[in-house]
């Protein structure tokens, strides 16, 4: 390779690593701290959609104004929602007398599989089935998992991509009670 061909490689390797360092610090801090993303909803007025539920009939996020609403995009196919939503059932079930719901919305897959996967889980909060992923475009998910906060009186409190924990759920809702 000629000297002029090792300079380009170098110069093309070194913006390579640039890009795909900016990428992964943005990946790992996610729109939690950022413009973009659920975050930039807060203080918007929650968009609502009436979509099937998961144990029959139809529903949207209107039928919960009033309520402290947790909103969680998420698909089966997803490891980091499998792992996410066992801490929202936690906290629909510590919460729940103080009217805060959990809605998890399944962005896409058919009934059968979401089914099968809150079974498995064993979910109780209730299960909306977007197949359109209208969620997920209005509340400007990046990827999956997706938590919004609601306040009561239908407000995006905050916006979350990716997985959270117990405690940081437990942290964003708290000061709402």
């Amino acid at each position: 390779m000629s000297r002029k061909g090792i300079t380009l490689f170098i110069v093309v390797a070194t913006a390579a690593i640039l890009a795909l360092t900016i990428f992964a610090v943005y990946w790992q801090s996610g729109s939690k701290q950022s413009g973009i993303g659920p975050a930039s909803l807060r203080g918007s007025p929650a968009q609502s959609f009436t979509v099937p539920r998961l144990d029959g009939g139809a529903g949207s996020l209107n039928d919960f104004r009033g309520r402290l609403v947790v909103l969680n995009l998420w698909a089966s196919w997803c490891p980091p929602c499998r792992a996410e939503l066992p801490d929202l059932q936690r906290l629909y079930e510590r919460y729940r007398s103080r009217r805060v719901v959990v809605i998890a919305v399944n962005e896409g897959e058919s009934a059968e599989r979401a089914r099968a996967f809150a079974r498995a889980l064993r979910v109780k909060f209730p299960i909306f089935l977007d197949q359109n992923q209208s969620y997920g475009r209005v509340y400007a998910a990046l990827g999956l998992p997706t938590t919004v906060i609601i306040n009561r009186v239908g407000t995006v409190v905050q916006g979350f991509d990716g997985a959270l924990t117990f405690d940081q759920m437990k942290a964003a809702v708290t000061p709402l009670l």
